[in-house]
């Protein structure tokens, strides 16, 4: 992650002050054991493909043997910023583009017909600017009376198009949308009649709920919401302390839910509670934040969950729940699902049951010294699969001239120096008190910021039981102290009543990784200039693979470059927020870097095979999919264009 090296204030703290451095069954599922029909080989029917979100093609025309042979085919540009991924079905792509959807045809990317609407003002945050979500869209098939439709969210509307005809569908809701009330800016998750969506409140404590809620596809009822922070008298509401009155956060803001056709279940990622780093208004562990949440389709009633942060002041949010799929383990197979999030674990879970597949110990970690706050003192740590990031930071991790060059190791080591070290004692270390009128007392925690694993999240090959992830190697640096304002509330805490500020946080940060230019050089004013790079020993981003039957990491490899660095130490990592897909080519291919390119690796190994160079970042998880023709194609969403690839 290329950031400054300054402080700048992130975010007002309810005691404090952070500063940071730095269907008939209607989506089908794959994998071994699904006993509902597979996703037609040559489509990708949700952003991840399936109703599982595996992200995992069964096409093989494209393979090890000839990606070196890919070519661009063609490229249509959405002329809207987008970090979503198309989707296709029969041979037709189906994209959001600011105010407008399209059908092209998966050929030639030729528009079939688009839809446009007048451009409205801005309705929910997730949506890059005015019009439908920037994440992409979703499909029903119809059920022999309704013909298939594509289901959208536009702010807080979510809207239905004629999928042939790119007409609205009268008969849903008023002229083709209901309104929502609080805005998602992902896509509904959809199961025979049921659509379900999140919610993208800000990361305020005090108002409107982030319940995730499901609508009939056909006319807009609504039939359930969940509840993820349970009120007064309802079970887990003691988790709260009296934090649960009129709070708000803990909302799902990930693109989308995956869901087990099987069981009827979806698995709702809830992030973790507002503010970020301060939680002494809502003492206790917090559920349902931070959890994988089992919920039943029909009746919105939970079946079981797993909590992967006990409350959460790191800002380690659920940014997806994981991929679905049946692996033996132990002899024995199992339907899990594999989740990694922000903290880099990989937890493996029955879902079924919600019980862990490995052993998953609650682990002790650091307590810190912030008046009032509570601190939670386990976590829950898998005991196999290490975590996928770096956990922490000594002087001895400082970058040498080895790595980068001889000016960014002494500017890095220099920072240290002035800063008087930084406090870090490893996984969850929390953010210490400063004091007014005292030093800073900085502390740098990893992973920070935009974490581990992000809302890409992963991809899985069933057949080997393979799992994929794009791992950031993020930091955070900051202290908490108290904000002076005249508005407070109280609080009981530790049998003292003291007041405190309510938290405000806007949720945009900034964040600030631990780094310093790679010039090493000021200007007059002592401003950082040049490029810039982390001060931590790379790897700095890693395209990761885990063995889904073991729990061991199977290879990682550094992913992206930083070409400002001497050649030869170009090959750090610079990885974004994106995720991976798999093919039964025996392929990974992955953008999300932050140097415009678009990769494919051999999946057993991890060897990279294909690079091209794009106008763009691509932000964006890829697809691959079959056009009419026959040909087999891969695509990727770069800086709001649609590129696709086949082979000679």
């Amino acid at each position: 992650m290329r950031l400054a090296a300054r402080l700048r204030l992130a975010a007002c703290l309810a005691c404090g002050t952070a500063l940071a451095l730095s269907a008939p069954q209607i989506l089908a599922q794959s994998g071994k054991g699904s006993r509902s029909a597979a996703v037609p080989a040559g489509d990708w029917r949700t952003i991840d493909r399936d109703s599982a979100a595996t992200r995992y093609s069964p096409l093989d025309d494209i393979n090890r043997g000839n990606v070196t042979q890919l070519q661009q085919a063609w490229t249509y540009p959405l002329r809207a910023f987008s970090s979503g991924t198309p989707l296709v079905v029969d041979g037709i792509m189906y994209m959001t583009a600011g105010n407008r959807i399209v059908a092209l045809d998966a050929d030639s990317g030729k528009e079939v017909w688009a839809y446009e609407e007048p451009r409205k003002a801005e309705q929910g945050p997730g949506l890059g600017g005015s019009g439908f979500s920037s994440r992409g869209l979703s499909y029903w098939p119809g059920d022999g009376a309704d013909k298939p439709r594509l289901v959208a969210m536009a702010g807080n509307r979510l809207v239905e198009l004629d999928a042939g005809t790119g007409a609205k569908v009268a008969s849903f809701g008023a002229n083709g949308e209901i309104d929502v009330g609080v805005a998602y800016g992902g896509t509904p998750s959809i199961y025979k009649n049921v659509a379900v969506i999140g919610a993208a409140t800000l990361e305020n404590p005090v108002g409107v709920p982030g319940n995730p809620r499901a609508y009939d596809i056909k006319t807009g009822k609504l039939l359930w919401q969940f509840q993820t922070v349970p009120q007064g008298g309802k079970q887990y509401s003691e988790t709260w302390g009296h934090g649960w009155k009129g709070r708000s956060g803990a909302n799902m803001w990930s693109p989308s839910a995956p869901i087990d056709i099987e069981r009827g279940l979806i698995f709702l990622p809830i992030s973790g509670p507002a503010a970020n780093y301060w939680g002494g208004d809502r003492p206790g562990t917090n559920l349902y934040a931070n959890s994988v949440v089992a919920v039943d389709l029909e009746t919105g009633k939970p079946r079981w969950h797993f909590q992967t942060v006990h409350h959460d002041i790191w800002d380690s949010d659920i940014p997806n729940a994981g991929v679905l799929f049946d692996v033996k383990v132990g002899g024995k197979v199992k339907p899990v699902i594999a989740h990694v999030g922000k903290t880099s674990y990989y937890y493996e879970l029955d879902r079924a049951t919600g019980e862990p597949v490995f052993p998953v110990d609650e682990v002790a970690v650091p307590k810190g010294d912030v008046p009032g706050e509570y601190y939670h003192p386990t976590q829950p740590i898998p005991r196999i699969t290490p975590p996928l990031a770096r956990m922490g930071m000594t002087y001895d991790d400082i970058v040498t001239a080895e790595d980068t060059t001889p000016e960014h190791a002494a500017a890095c080591r220099k920072m240290w120096d002035d800063a008087g070290g930084y406090l870090n004692y490893g996984p969850f270390t929390p953010f210490y008190l400063h004091r007014k009128g005292e030093p800073p007392k900085s502390t740098i925690q990893f992973p920070g910021g935009t974490g581990g694993v992000n809302w890409g999240g992963l991809a899985v090959d069933p057949e080997s039981g393979t799992v994929f992830a794009n791992v950031q190697q993020t930091s955070l640096v900051g202290w908490v102290e108290r904000k002076e304002t005249t508005e407070s509330y109280s609080f009981d805490a530790n049998d003292t009543n003291q007041p405190y500020d309510r938290a405000s946080v806007d949720g945009k940060g900034p964040f600030f990784s631990f780094s310093a230019p790679i010039s090493g050089k000021y200007d007059a004013q002592g401003k950082a200039v040049g490029e810039q790079a982390p001060c931590y020993r790379p790897p700095w981003g890693r395209l990761t693979a885990v063995d889904a039957r073991t729990g061991n990491v199977k290879w990682q490899v550094p992913l992206g470059l930083v070409e400002e660095l001497p050649e030869g130490k170009r090959l750090v990592g610079n990885s974004g927020n994106a995720g991976p897909t798999v093919t039964a080519g025996g392929l990974v291919f992955v953008g999300a870097t932050n140097d415009k390119r678009f990769r494919a690796f051999d999946s057993d190994t991890g060897r990279q095979l294909w690079e091209t160079t794009l106008a763009n970042n691509a932000n964006a998880n890829p697809l691959t999919y079959r056009g009419r023709s026959g040909k087999q194609y891969v695509a990727i969403n770069a800086g709001g264009a649609i590129i696709a690839f086949s082979l000679r």
